[in-house]
This record gives C-alpha cells, sequence and structure tokens, in this order.
C-alpha cells in the first residue's frame, strides 16, 4: 500500500510532504484519492500566495510610444513576469490542494502559450485564471477559443475574411481538441474561416470581435454545416467522438506515461467521465494499469523542483530577490520556466529530461535547495523519509552513506535515480 500510495501522491501533485504520505497512509488509498480529486474547503495554502497586482497592461492606452518609453516598458514587462512567475511556484508549492493545482499546470503546458512572444504579462495571467476556473472541458475550450494571449500566440488576430490564417485552426484541431487523424486539411481551412474576426486588445485586457474582418458564410466542420463562429464551432468539436478520447489520452501521456499508450478500455471509461477533467484524472489514478507504470515516468523539472521545495519545507516567498531570480535562471536552463513552454506542443516528457546539460544545471539547483534547507543532523534513512522515496537501492545508498557533508547528503538525494523518477 504504501508504493501505491507515495506513487498516487507524488504523480497526482508536485509530491508529497512526509506529512502528507504518514497522514495518506494511514487514511487508505481510497481516502486518499478523494482528497486528492475533491478536496474539502477551500485551500489554506494557496490563500498564502495571494495573486500579484499587475495592473492593466503597460501599453495599454499609449498610442506611437518613442524607443525610449518602449524600452523602459519592456523592461516593466520583464520584471511583472517575473513576478508572476514567482507567485506561481510559490502557489504550487504551499497549495494544499496539490492535484488541482498540478492539473492547473498540465493545462498550461496543454494549451501551451508562452510570454515571450504574447509579451503581455496581463494577458497571460487571465489566460492562467481561465485554467483555472473553467468548470470543465467545454467550458475551457469555449474561453481558449477567443482567449487572448492564445489568439495573439497563434496570430489569430491576423486572420480575416480577406486573408485567412489557420493557426490557431490546425493547433485546436491537432493539439488541444481532436488529436491527429481526427479531421482533415479541409477540417483545418472551414474552421480558420468559423475563427475570423477576433482581436486582442491590452487595453481591454480582452478579445474583441470585428464583425467586418469575420467570414460568415455556410462551413462544414467535421460533416457539420451551418454558418459556423469561434462558439459554435467549439460545439461541433467538443462534440465529436474522439475529443473525450483525446483529453483521456493526454492526461494518460503527462500522468502515467509518456512511452506506452493508454489502454483502451481505460480510455473508454475515463471518456464517459467527460467533460470533466478531474473526474477523468480520478479514473485515472484508480486504475491497476496506472500502478502498473510506477518507476517509469521521469519528473519534469517544475515537478522535480517544487516537490524539493516542498519537501525540505522552502517556500519560494520566503528567498531573496537574488535566489528567486536564480530560482527562476536554473528553471529556465533546465527547459521548463513557467508561462514560456518552448512551443505550441508544450514541454517534453520522458527521458528528454535526462541530458548531460541538465544534470549540470540540475546539480546547481539542487546546491540551491540543499542550501536554502535545514540539513543539520541528516542522514540516509531520514533524508529517504523527508523526500518520500520509498527506497535507496544499494548502489545509491553506499553513495549517500559515504557522504559526510550534509548538505551534499541532500544534493545526491535530489538528483539520484530514486528521486528523478517515479
Amino acid at each position: 500500500m504504501s508504493d501505491s500510495l507515495g506513487l498516487l501522491l507524488r504523480r497526482a501533485g508536485f509530491g508529497p510532504t512526509a506529512i502528507e504520505l504518514t497522514a495518506a497512509r494511514r487514511g487508505g488509498p481510497d481516502a486518499a484519492l478523494s482528497a486528492l480529486t475533491a478536496p474539502p474547503g477551500p485551500d489554506l495554502g494557496a490563500n498564502t500566495a495571494p495573486v500579484p497586482d499587475l495592473g492593466p497592461d503597460v501599453y495599454a492606452g499609449r498610442r506611437d510610444p518613442t524607443f525610449e518609453e518602449k524600452v523602459r516598458l519592456e523592461d516593466l514587462r520583464t520584471v511583472q513576469t517575473g513576478q508572476l512567475t514567482e507567485w506561481w511556484l510559490d502557489r504550487m508549492t504551499v497549495a494544499g490542494h496539490q492535484a488541482v493545482e498540478k492539473l492547473v499546470f498540465f493545462w498550461h503546458g496543454h494549451w501551451a502559450t508562452s510570454v515571450r512572444k504574447v509579451r503581455s504579462p496581463q494577458l497571460m495571467l487571465a489566460q492562467h485564471r481561465t485554467l483555472r476556473s473553467a468548470p470543465d472541458f467545454v467550458a475551457m475550450s469555449r474561453a481558449m477559443v477567443v482567449d487572448p494571449a492564445l489568439n495573439n500566440y497563434l496570430d489569430g488576430h491576423l486572420n480575416t475574411r480577406q486573408a485567412p490564417n489557420e493557426n490557431l485552426a490546425r493547433e485546436l484541431c491537432e493539439l488541444f481538441v481532436l488529436g491527429h487523424g481526427n479531421y482533415s486539411e479541409r477540417d483545418v481551412r472551414e474552421a480558420g474561416r468559423a475563427l475570423t474576426g477576433w482581436r486582442f486588445s491590452l487595453t481591454r485586457g480582452a478579445s474583441v470581435f470585428d464583425a467586418t474582418a469575420h467570414d460568415p458564410g455556410r462551413k462544414t466542420v467535421l460533416g457539420h454545416t451551418a454558418s459556423l463562429d469561434a462558439q459554435s464551432l467549439v460545439e461541433v468539436m467538443v462534440g465529436h467522438p474522439a475529443c473525450p478520447r483525446f483529453v483521456a489520452s493526454r492526461l494518460w501521456f503527462r500522468y502515467a506515461s509518456s512511452e506506452q499508450p493508454i489502454p483502451q478500455g481505460l480510455r473508454e471509461r475515463m471518456a464517459q467521465a467527460f467533460p470533466a477533467p478531474m473526474a477523468m484524472l480520478r479514473v485515472l489514478l484508480a486504475d491497476e494499469a496506472f500502478r502498473a507504470t510506477a518507476g517509469s515516468m521521469v519528473k519534469s523539472p517544475v515537478e522535480w523542483c517544487v516537490g524539493a521545495l516542498r519537501q525540505v519545507g522552502v517556500r519560494p516567498s520566503g528567498l531573496s530577490p537574488q535566489d528567486r531570480a536564480a530560482l527562476r535562471s536554473d528553471l529556465d536552463a533546465l527547459g521548463q520556466l513557467p508561462l514560456a513552454p518552448p512551443n505550441v506542443g508544450g514541454w517534453p516528457a520522458g527521458a528528454a529530461w535526462l541530458t548531460s546539460a541538465a544534470a549540470r544545471v540540475r546539480l546547481r539547483l539542487a546546491a540551491r535547495i540543499a542550501g536554502w534547507a535545514q540539513t543539520d543532523g541528516l542522514n540516509p534513512e531520514g533524508l529517504a523519509h523527508q523526500l518520500c522515496v520509498d527506497g535507496w537501492t544499494d548502489r545509491t545508498y553506499e553513495v549517500l552513506k559515504g557522504s559526510r557533508d550534509r548538505r551534499q547528503l541532500m544534493v545526491l538525494g535530489l538528483v539520484s535515480p530514486e528521486y528523478l523518477v517515479t
């Protein structure tokens, strides 16, 4: 039971603390799963990490700023983006409703949008709030199809009836809603027509509709013919049988295995719980096929780092500005900085995180974390308990036992295979 509970808490959230794992073992697997997927009451931990007040976008209401003004405004945006990133890392660390927080991060990678192109942290925060508040996948898709950050990122503002741009339509079909092989090139073209006319406004912090740029004609998408617009297009897409199965497969890919395909029976059971993502996730986490993937997933940098911070009792907001900047820099060097996925496909998974370059950066960040933590009196057994590792292999234990420096001991534990792979 301890192994399966450890796996459940490590995968469903960013990594349990020793206290959380002990409590889960005391209550049993059913209670643990319920607490994760249907947490009672408000998240008291998350409430200690209030969202930063960024105000309106720095360009809101400005016309034709000078070069010097642009330099100053872009510097302000960089500072605000850092504040937003640090806030989210802090919230991930202190959130009590870990499965909820992890699911928001999953959606950020699913509807991958990077502030490096969008530029506006205000638009990214608005998108974050949408991902966090949407009650189900249908409502989320309705909001995201006109989300100003996504609209900006995928050039939706360039999509007009005179000059169609199919970027957003293609990614809706391939990456967001249906999945490869479940649509035709004609579906993409027709969906692009349905999405014409949407713009984003930095002053409003929202998308606006320009009817003069919209193509009102009849379109045929997935066999449905009508005068489709953005919202009716979403209804057609999420109503297609491929949609719930695709979402189930994406949850499996991120929570269970990036190497093995989802078992067909599990996919169908998860699809029956659509469109409620947490209900779908609960079906996944309760299945024997999920438990059979133990020891096969490499933690992504954010999962690894946030889990370590939680387990050693360090929160980003308690660090100095220099240390917070170093934390962001190291995550960026590791290839996974929140708000900045590398492309519309999101971050990679699995062995992609086990490069020699990443190992060097991980050692550096592990040393920082150990330096921020309390390590007095630490030994290999105590470290396994603190990091919620089921146990060390003989080889790792010999290395840990040979360390006389307590901080070095923690560093070695944080970069060990037993900690990196779950």
